[in-house]
């Protein structure tokens, strides 16, 4: 069998430890892989690129279609992008796929009192809050755009039940926050049961976040694979990590349709780095994770069973919390998984079936609807602090007649024409513009309206108000009337 290239970062801190005992693993395994060490990482970021990847790394992922990494410290300061996101977005690997099993041998709550933990957590992985799209308002209001679109809402959906059919699940659960977030999260979950008419065999069914979060931790056992939204996601992820252990017991792959990274997701630990006290369980879970996406399943399977076999016989480094026996270096973890290997178990796997990324000639335009928009109306986000009733009567004295100011409100909470003063007041409100006749008004037009509004006021960002066929596609402030039109 020939070997396979993939792409290898070492990472910062314990990365470069851990990733030398995995493929010390994977050399006894005769597992039939070729690496192309690259530099990444918060060194690579010191030396000036900004993205945490040499020009040639970036190359060799995109020549390879496989990233294999360790942990990678995000530099702080302001405005600084973290290097593991970078790398996700740039390679558009939409779907983190994080597997949460109880292993014997690491003592949790859980495991005393023998209740079996084996569910898949299935994260959208490009989009939401991560976007990282946020601004200043003003000096007292900072922005964040939450940005969920439909055809990533299918990627990742799909990645759900095409990882529960792979698993042999029986159940895909939505976890989300529609109750309040109706259209973001609302479109991820009417998408969610769009997907799941695509897979008869699978019961779908959904749950509010919160109450999934209250019951991973009194009854984790009733899940099997559950699909978020990115923070969400990123949250239920880690707290379901401490169900088995903790972050140094979670393998996470990123799947994209051309490019997939395995990774490691705990931090760096730079207190520990270069003593030989690192647990390489993370990365080394994840790499069978890859060797299983690359057609290298009996590979995985037998390095995951040897893994298995030496923390059952009390094999353990020094951050699994149990008294046993004495904990072991780095090194000589590698060394007893490496004692329990049964190459007898490998026959025929087939790296044949993954297949190299080719170059693409251009980005891919994702449209999923054809339907009809209109604009209704604009919403303008103003500095102020002047109170509602007085920014009213400034928009009404300059507005055209087949407009109406039909609402001020000041943090999502109506302010004008009604409200409450026992409201407290930010100095940024969003002043709704919307039609009031049937006959369509251009786009154009609405903006010109802010334009000859901003003498009079100081406006910062606007948003358009759009319907389609015929639906209202934008929120009601608490306690806003529906205007008949929109």
């Amino acid at each position: 069998m020939s070997n396979v290239k993939i792409s290898v970062a070492k990472g910062d801190g314990i990365g470069s430890e851990i990733m030398d005992a995995v493929l010390a693993v994977f050399s006894a395994a005769k597992v039939p892989l070729e690496y192309d060490f690259v530099a990444m990482g918060k060194g690579v970021y010191d030396q000036g690129y900004a993205t945490g990847m040499t020009d040639e790394a970036k190359k060799s992922v995109e020549s390879t279609g496989i990233l294999f990494k360790g942990p990678m410290e995000t530099p702080k300061g302001g405005g600084v992008k973290s290097i593991n996101v970078t790398a996700r977005k740039t390679w558009n690997t939409h779907s983190n796929i994080r597997k949460f099993q109880t292993i014997k041998g690491v003592d949790t709550v859980f495991s005393k009192a023998g209740i079996p933990i084996n569910l898949t957590i299935v994260r959208e992985n490009i989009e939401d809050t991560y976007g990282g799209i946020e601004h200043y308002m003003t000096k007292d209001v900072a922005v964040s755009r939450r940005i969920i679109s439909r055809p990533g809402s299918e990627q990742v959906i799909r990645s759900a039940f095409e990882t529960a059919i792979k698993e042999g699940y029986s159940t895909v659960t939505c976890g989300h926050k529609a109750n309040i977030m109706k259209l973001t999260d609302g479109m991820f979950l009417d998408t969610f049961y769009e997907i799941a008419k695509l897979y008869p065999q699978i019961k779908a069914e959904d749950i509010i976040v919160d109450a999934l979060c209250m019951k991973l931790v009194y009854a984790p056992q009733t899940f099997e694979c559950i699909v978020l939204t990115n923070l969400q996601g990123d949250i239920v992820s880690d707290l379901c990590a401490g169900l088995v252990g903790g972050l140094g017991f979670a393998p996470s792959a990123n799947l994209g349709d051309h490019i997939k990274i395995f990774e490691a997701v705990h931090g760096t630990a730079p207190d520990i780095a270069g003593q030989n006290k690192a647990n390489p369980t993370s990365l080394l879970l994840s790499g069978t994770l890859m060797l299983n996406q690359m057609g290298l399943e009996h590979y995985g399977a037998a390095v995951r069973d040897a893994l298995l076999s030496a923390i059952d016989k009390g094999v353990h480094t020094g951050d699994f919390g149990v008294d046993r026996s004495a904990s072991v270096g780095t090194i000589e973890f590698a060394q007893a998984i490496i004692k329990e290997l049964d190459l007898s178990k490998i026959t025929d796997s087939n790296p044949e079936k993954y297949h190299k990324p080719s170059m693409l000639a251009q980005n891919k335009m994702m449209v999923s609807s054809d339907e009809t928009i209109e604009t209704v109306g604009i919403d303008l986000f103003i500095e102020s602090e002047q109170q509602a009733g007085e920014i009213a009567t400034i928009v009404k004295a300059h507005l055209d007649s087949d407009m109406e100011v039909t609402t001020i409100t000041n943090r999502g909470t109506q302010v004008w024409p009604e409200g409450s003063v026992f409201t407290d007041l930010v100095d940024t409100y969003v002043v709704r513009i919307e039609k009031n006749t049937a006959a369509e008004i251009k786009k154009k037009k609405f903006m010109e309206q802010a334009i000859r509004l901003y003498d009079y006021l100081n406006i910062g960002s606007i948003e358009m108000l759009i319907t389609i066929d015929g639906k209202r596609k934008y929120s009601l402030a608490q306690g806003q009337k529906v205007n008949a039109l929109s």
